[in-house]
């Protein structure tokens, strides 16, 4: 802390002191509605909304609001907001992020700032992580909401469309960062305004915001179809790849000059995580492929195969980057350690790591839609957010969402011991002293939770700790479905934990263990299905007699355990409470912090400790070389520990540096797609208008007068007067629309006096008399969902290949830093171009499609379908229909038959054609 900082106070401390006068008027107001009857308590909500409408603000309402929550709470749920979770409930309500340590009451908190907005009518959103935590909030705190009169609403996955909107159009939806996501980018590609499931952006409160807003802010929200490319590409770059010799540079310093001289065939980047090809490597690559240069143009699509496919190899490690699970790539996330399932990497290496890993290789996808969580998150009217660590971001959420961060004080003291780091030479030397300290706690009976970043190094932890004979429970992406039993039972005497950093998130660990737990375990002792303990320990409202009688089970096996637990919580303070053990540092202080935060909830005791040596990744990558010369130069060895300050200040200097990095990533990731996300506003605007109905007619007329224009200017040009050529070219593209060809013809004398302006009047004319007629033909009616169906169709193609085309422009705009080009500018100057020949495309594709449609009888209709069906039939249960291949197809007798059956065309298809 900084000499200003202690003289003058913190941000967060100034902020307070203008929040403390609100909570005080809340807290005056605690006797008076202790005193209101259940039914007066519920009125509260029609005159809160009453007053809105009268012109009241919702910040007039909020100290009355607050204290009806707050009684609410105490009555329905047995939980009465502390002074300082009513500080946090200000803080949100305020557009804020509030920081609050572990165990600290944050699902409380959210039903403060959450019934307040609910008021104005215009939905809130609370975010979570997980559908268990969406799921457990909605039935928990929804008694307080429903209690009230809201309407509470649940989005987690495998809902309907009908049940989606119906969960949105409640005051208070609950759902995942994903889902919401989804959901946008879903509603942005409906045909029909009925199809359409959210209704508006006004008031978000994100939970776990540091995870959802900064470490998920790299990867976009991806709607993906299947693309038509072949999946053979990936495993021949495999098998080539599984041949390079590799060389590794744990940093950049100490790169060769001239890849012409390193004995390798690819240099990974440890630091940068870049692969590149040497000479060696690109003349094996020309000779494995037959191609002349593998820098040509035409190579493009190879040369990018191969680099994803050395990146799988030299990059991508199983175990920390992915895991294999029933035949599938599954990611692991770097920040959390679960399992992200339903994502993958893209620009083809999900692929290329599957034909590594000798799994089936998925088509490639092709993108519908998407959108990163920076810039959904920023559609919101008001934001806010709470977590236990934020403070170290509070530049990125500044600068990025416009939030700042308010540091909440804790509800009793924090007694937690947090030692300082312990430095070793080696790894090996450092995880012999982990043993010793969990073997020392362990014969203590203090409980310890053990900290590792990767599944591997959890793993290799877990077989040490079973040769030394400590019992263990072990938690990572490969066993996460006992995640929360795991961890609520951490605090118990004597158990040791060894868990990745999925420990940080979602169940506090009880001093003691975790009598729910225990409650739950006899119950299915008792026989009771895992389906009826789910909905025992549920808080949604039900008469099942059933689901009844097993809460009442529940409960009372729930009461009897809290006695054992809460005697059990004594030994365990007594011992000095939960020990942790961070085996290395983690590239952000902030998920350090998360792990020590799983100690010391609520006043409790706990202690933690990060073990460091100078070969872990951070220090080798980030860390400073001239410690590791002072540590050889001092003859220290593999098993004494240094607790130096110039260690503590390289090791906080290495996760500065990498905080760093990762910032300026997130922040490229977003000045890139603030071009997509302009254009992206643009297009979901249109579209918006015309699902809700706008008259498309005159737009139409315009689109076709624009059209005209363009094709008459594109063929005239300068000249004053048109000559024949140019009558020609400028009438040929509206030939079969609403031209006969000839149907405008001129005498030469005539052309000569015939301008540009009065060439596009005459097509106009024309154009306009066609397409009344087909307004005649169809009806008005039928003719105005022609044009809404035909754009938005239109639309989409072209916004889907609009994407394509600007990743892949984005892929190589890069270079352009080389020509002392900003690749920021170039890439919004091509994108511009890019996006105005778009539009262009799809005003003439709309138009085209609207003049050739036509509408078929629904005789037609049914001799279609029965052909159709009798196509089907005639093949048998072959499940490979086969087509007959047209003599234009040009296919050689031995050549492979087009339908795709493996066999020779002769033997196939060909011997139904005349060759």
């Amino acid at each position: 802390m900084g000499l200003l900082t202690k003289i003058f106070g913190t941000h967060s401390d100034h902020e307070l002191k203008q929040i403390m006068p609100i909570v005080d008027r809340v807290e005056a107001l605690e006797d008076d509605y202790r005193k209101l009857t259940d039914a007066e308590l519920v009125a509260k909500t029609a005159e809160f909304k009453q007053r809105l409408a009268q012109g009241e603000e919702l910040d007039d309402l909020l100290p009355e609001a607050f204290a009806t929550v707050r009684e609410a709470s105490d009555r329905v749920l047995g939980m009465r907001p502390y002074r300082v979770q009513l500080v946090g409930g200000v803080v949100l309500h305020q557009g804020r992020i509030a920081e609050m340590k572990t165990g600290e009451g944050k699902t409380l908190v959210a039903t403060l700032p959450a019934y307040l907005n609910a008021l104005s009518g215009n939905g809130v959103h609370i975010v979570t992580v997980n559908d268990y935590l969406a799921k457990r909030d909605s039935e928990w705190m929804g008694k307080v909401y429903r209690f009230l009169g809201l309407q509470v609403g649940l989005i987690v996955h495998g809902l309907t469309a009908e049940e989606r909107r119906k969960s949105y159009a409640a005051d208070i939806t609950y759902g995942t960062n994903n889902e919401f996501g989804f959901d946008y980018l879903r509603d942005n590609m409906a045909i029909y305004s009925a199809e359409l499931v959210q209704r508006g952006h006004s008031f978000s409160i994100v939970d776990e915001v540091d995870s959802i807003l900064i470490d998920e802010a790299r990867t976009p929200l991806i709607i993906s179809g299947q693309g038509d490319k072949s999946t053979a590409m990936y495993e021949m770059a495999d098998q080539f790849a599984s041949r390079l010799r590799r060389l590794t540079l744990a940093s950049t310093d100490s790169k060769e000059e001239e890849s012409e001289t390193i004995d390798a065939d690819y240099v990974v980047d440890e630091k940068n995580r870049s692969v590149t090809l040497t000479a060696r490597g690109i003349q094996k690559a020309e000779e494995y492929f037959h191609v002349d240069n593998l820098s040509d143009q035409e190579n493009t699509t190879l040369s990018h195969h191969i680099n994803q496919a050395i990146r799988a190899h030299g990059i991508m490690k199983r175990d920390i980057d992915y895991v294999v699970k029933d035949g599938e790539v599954i990611i692991v996330d770097e920040f959390t350690g679960r399992l992200m399932f339903g994502r993958r990497y893209s620009e083809g290496l999900h692929q290329a790591i599957e034909a590594k890993e000798h799994v089936k290789v998925a088509h490639e996808s092709k993108t519908l839609a998407t959108i990163t969580f920076q810039n959904y998150f920023r559609l919101y009217r008001k934001l806010s957010g709470m977590t236990g660590t934020a403070l170290t971001e509070e530049e990125e959420f500044g600068q990025i969402y416009k939030l700042d961060v308010i540091e909440i004080p804790t509800n009793r003291p924090l007694v937690r011991a947090d030692n300082p780091d312990v430095v070793y030479k080696t790894e090996t030397g450092k995880f012999r002293a982990i043993l010793n300290q969990i073997e020392e706690c362990y014969k203590n009976g203090q409980p310890v939770l053990v900290g590792t970043i990767s599944i591997e190094k959890n793993e290799m932890l877990s077989k040490m700790l079973s040769k030394r004979g400590i019992r263990h429970n072990v938690l990572n992406a490969k066993n996460h479905e006992k995640e929360a039993e795991i961890i609520a039972q951490a605090g118990k005497v004597g158990s040791v934990t060894i868990a990745t950093n999925m420990a940080g998130r979602g169940t506090d660990i009880m001093l003691g263990g975790n009598p729910e737990y225990l409650a739950k375990n006899d119950l299915r002792k008792a026989g009771l299905t895992e389906e009826l303990i789910t909905e025992a320990t549920s808080y949604a409202e039900t008469d099942n007699p059933e689901i009844l009688d097993a809460r009442a089970r529940f409960t009372e096996a729930n009461a009897k355990y809290k006695e054992i637990t809460s005697a059990e919580a004594d030994k365990v303070r007594a011992l000095g409470g939960l020990y942790i053990i961070g085996t290395e540092r983690h590239e952000s202080r902030r998920i350090d912090n998360q792990l020590r935060g799983r100690a010391g909830r609520q006043g409790d005791p706990g202690a933690t400790r990060f073990y460091v040596s100078l070969e872990d990744d951070i220090m080798r990558l980030f860390g400073s070389e001239r410690v590791m010369g002072m540590m050889n130069s001092l003859g220290i060895d593999e098993d004494t520990p240094i607790e130096q300050k110039v260690l503590s200040n390289a090791i906080e200097s290495a996760q500065k540096k990498v905080e760093s990095r990762n910032f300026q990533t997130r922040k490229s990731v977003l000045e890139y797609d603030d071009v997509m996300n302009q254009q992206r506003e643009i297009i979901y605007a249109q579209r918006k208008k015309v699902l809700d109905g706008e008259d498309l007619k005159s737009y139409m007329q315009t689109m076709i007068e624009n059209l005209i224009h363009d094709a008459v200017h594109a063929a005239v040009g300068e000249q004053r007067f048109i000559g024949t050529e140019q009558l020609a070219e400028a009438c040929r593209p509206f030939e079969g629309l609403f031209l006969r060809r000839g149907e405008i013809s001129f005498t030469p004398e005539e052309l000569e006096e015939l301008s540009a302006e009065e060439l596009s009047e005459l097509l106009m004319k024309h154009a306009l008399e066609a397409y009344e007629k087909k307004e005649a033909e169809l009806g008005t009616p039928l003719m105005r969902e022609l044009e809404r169906v035909v754009m938005l169709r239109a639309v989409d193609e072209y916004w889907m290949d609009h994407i394509d085309a600007m990743t892949e422009l984005r892929q190589g705009i890069g270079l352009r830093a080389y020509a002392q080009t900003d690749p920021i500018i170039a890439y919004k100057q091509e994108g511009f171009a890019m996006f105005e020949a778009m539009v262009a495309a799809i005003r003439e594709e709309t138009v085209r499609r609207v003049f050739l449609a036509r509408i078929k009888s629904p005789e037609s209709v049914k001799r279609e379908k029965v052909a159709k069906n009798a196509t089907e039939n005639a093949g048998g249960d072959d499940s490979v229909k086969k087509q007959p291949v047209r003599k234009a197809q040009k296919v050689g007798r031995n050549d492979p038959c087009p339908c795709g059956s493996g066999k020779k065309y002769k033997k196939c298809c060909g011997m139904n054609a005349n060759d």
